[in-house]
């Protein structure tokens, strides 16, 4: 695949809706060429048409996609590791394993698999920047999510390391971790029923997909020299994954 050279080359995964969607559109405006990567590329399409980007499929959950997706990206400057999700929420006694094996998958290996993929193109760049969409869940636990998390908390441990790992190299690393989001996070977690997807947002004003892409876009466009290492952010109704105010 042939990129534009003008332009710097950002990859967003997870982009064919909410955040990575937004993130795409965002960064497009901030002069990258994006490379927009999603099981959905039709939708992945209809976005890159509009923002003069490229879309390629991508399961981060499947190792021949991603290594296919690595070989049609021949130049990195930013990577976006936004593909992940939760689903279902029950007490550990009543864990489903194959719900807790696919969030591992999305979250923490489809994360590693993007970034060693794609490390010698960032660093190639001579001005690299990695950024990883985690989550509140991955700095605190909360009753009947341990399963997703768990698996933000070892997605965060992967990418914080590297922070160490590749000092000296020219590459930025930034966690974004982001609170209450209304996207199809919920509708996904509780697998499709819209009535429970509704309620988590109920009597609350959430952040949007926009919110977090304009934050995300801010670390991105930092000078070379400026590492942003962590930036949590929540509505202002939410003090916690376990306390929000709501109103009646």
């Amino acid at each position: 695949m042939s990129l534009p050279s003008e332009r710097p080359t950002a990859v967003v995964t997870g982009a064919s809706s909410g955040i990575g969607a937004a993130t795409a559109r965002g960064l497009a405006a901030a002069g990258f060429h994006v490379v927009l990567g999603a099981r959905r590329v039709d939708r992945c399409a209809e976005i890159a048409r509009e923002i003069d980007g490229t879309a390629v499929r991508l399961d981060v959950t499947d190792p021949e996609s991603v290594s296919a997706f690595v070989a049609a990206v021949p130049q990195c400057r930013l990577l976006v590791n936004n593909a992940g999700g939760a689903k279902g929420l029950e007490p550990v006694a009543d864990a489903d394993e194959d719900a807790w094996r696919w969030m591992w998958e999305a979250n923490v290996l489809g994360t590693l698999r993007m970034v060693k993929g794609l490390l010698p193109a960032l660093v190639a760049s001579g001005d690299g920047h990695i950024v990883t969409v985690t989550s509140i869940a991955a700095l605190e636990p909360y009753d009947n999510g341990a399963g997703y998390t768990g698996a933000k908390h070892a997605q965060a441990m992967v990418h914080r390391t590297l922070r160490g790992e590749l000092l000296g190299q020219p590459v930025r690393l930034t966690e974004i971790a982001p609170g209450m989001v209304e996207t199809e996070f919920s509708l996904v977690r509780f697998g499709g029923d819209a009535a429970k997807a509704d309620k988590v947002y109920q009597g609350i004003t959430p952040l949007t997909a926009d919110d977090v892409a304009e934050t995300i876009v801010f670390a991105a466009t930092r000078p070379s020299h400026v590492n942003i290492d962590q930036i949590v952010l929540k509505p202002r109704a939410q003090a916690s994954a376990m306390r929000a105010h709501r109103e009646a």
